[in-house]
């Protein structure tokens, strides 16, 4: 009888550390598959942390002797301002004003996600890509948090970025995440996408 309650109690600790090997595999499923498409630093809007960049010296403003002028009535005119992209150092930068077209058989595949509630956007804006002579690969569903809508590229395909970027009417471009492919270019859409 004595034998029987340590093979009873070999059993439970065998059993116990099974139950705990299939808990810690699938721990560790959900911790891979749950940040899968989750923001990293890179996109939360927030600079990664990086060495502080010096300011350029600014030339000072000469001294003036004269009377200050009496503030206008008149508003100055606001100009719009060009869509702007980020580059590798994590500082904005608008495209370049009236830049070449990519020529079409130069262009790399794409791929769009759509990051809304808004059913079929993915679907749309792929259209729309193919219409500007770009080569859609891929559309699916993304789940994560998207500051804004973004073009995301892969080394060496900022201005393919920056001109599908302006095809579509996003305004944001950023390196590619770990996640995604390195390519293509990869566009998510969240719900400031108006087109």
């Amino acid at each position: 009888m004595n034998r029987r309650s340590r093979d009873d109690r070999g059993q439970v600790l065998s059993s116990l550390v099974a139950v705990l090997a299939v808990v810690a595999i699938v721990g560790g499923l959900l911790v891979l598959f749950g940040t899968r498409g989750n923001d990293s630093v890179a996109d939360s809007g927030k600079p990664a942390a990086s060495p502080t960049p010096k300011p350029s010296p600014k030339p000072s403003a000469p001294v003036s002797s004269a009377p200050p002028a009496e503030p206008s009535s008149t508003p100055p005119p606001v100009e719009p301002s060009a869509p702007t992209s980020v580059t590798p150092s994590g500082q904005p930068s608008a495209p370049p004003s009236a830049p070449a077209s990519i020529p079409v058989t130069e262009r790399p595949a794409v791929e769009v996600y759509n990051n809304t509630p808004r059913k079929g956007l993915a679907e749309d804006v792929s259209v729309r890509a193919r219409q500007a002579g770009w080569i859609v690969t891929g559309k699916d569903n993304w789940h994560g948090k998207i500051v804004a809508s973004t073009v995301y590229f892969p080394a060496g395909m900022q201005a393919e970025a920056n001109q599908l970027a302006r095809d579509l009417g996003i305004g944001r471009t950023k390196d590619a995440l770990d996640n995604m492919k390195k390519d293509r270019l990869t566009v998510i859409l969240t719900t400031d996408y108006a087109g």
